[in-house]
């Protein structure tokens, strides 16, 4: 668990809400805020650079409400989340609650509330390209995910050139991976990264055939995801030498949630496995 600062129940008067005289009149709002952080070389050196100043956080808080216009308290808490990790770098995760004391629903009741939780998600991609100028496309997948305000600190590894897998019929693809931070959902990456791929004209003709740029979700923090369009951790990624290689050069201590086996061993029994077949070839 994080270190945390706590701000509760700041009173915002604001005008959000369905109705007319809502917006009109105006109301008041009581905003909490628990902010996850590490605080502990702000605690050792007495130096706010190191820490996140609530006071700041506060009058920003006001800022958005008393700026804005809204009709649901989901939006004001989503919007003051998503301004806040994106404005406040150290944050890493934020809990909002807010909280509507004069809710006109003509019952006497204490307030209405709405409580969100949201932060920043460490996430690892595959990146693959065999058509046309394979390195300018991976360049290219790299800088339209820099482009995404919801995307931050994105680190890449060394390319490596590997021979197709599944259709073999096809050139040589050139293979690397992307560490990430990401505001999204893996739902909302997941549509991203097929934007990203239509834009540089990725075409789904043949399963696993060429492409020019191809990027999968390998990690998403240690969720695992299981629908039908999504499957988090890769389902085939502990068999993929051109995908364990170049994540080994990010995370080799990443543990895999499901097979609870860290990229390096993944890695090293991939490679055992490979040499074995083919010395009793």
């Amino acid at each position: 668990m994080m270190d945390q600062i706590t701000i509760k129940d700041l009173e915002v008067y604001a005008n959000h809400g369905l109705y007319k005289e809502e917006k009109a009149l105006g109301q008041k709002f009581l905003v909490s805020a628990i902010l996850s952080l590490d605080t502990k070389l702000a605690g050792v050196s007495d130096q706010m650079d190191y820490s996140v100043d609530y006071g700041k956080v506060c009058h920003r808080i006001k800022e958005i409400l008393t700026e804005n216009d809204f009709n649901l308290i989901e939006c004001v808490a989503e919007t003051v989340a998503k301004k806040l990790l994106l404005e406040f770098s150290l944050i890493r995760k934020l809990e909002i609650e807010v909280k509507k004391p004069w809710a006109p629903i003509g019952l006497p009741l204490e307030n209405v509330s709405v409580e969100i939780s949201r932060g920043w998600h460490t996430v690892y991609l595959s990146a693959g390209s065999n058509i046309g100028e394979r390195q300018q496309f991976l360049r290219a997948a790299v800088r339209l995910l820099q482009e995404c305000s919801e995307i931050r600190n994105l680190k890449v590894s060394k390319l490596m050139e590997t021979a197709p897998y599944g259709y073999t019929e096809q050139p040589a693809f050139l293979n690397g991976a992307i560490e990430l931070e990401t505001l999204f959902t893996p739902q909302e990456l997941l549509i991203v990264i097929h934007k990203i791929e239509a834009e540089l004209g990725r075409e789904r003709v043949i399963h696993w055939g060429p492409r020019t740029i191809d990027l999968d979700i390998v990690f998403y923090d240690d969720e695992i995801v299981a629908e039908s369009e999504l499957i988090i951790p890769h389902i085939d990624m502990q068999n993929r030498l051109f995908v364990l290689e170049p994540l080994y050069m990010l995370c080799p201590g990443k543990v895999h949630p499901v097979l609870h086996k860290t990229v390096a061993q993944l890695r090293q029994e991939l490679i055992s496995k490979t040499q074995n077949k083919w010395s009793n070839e």
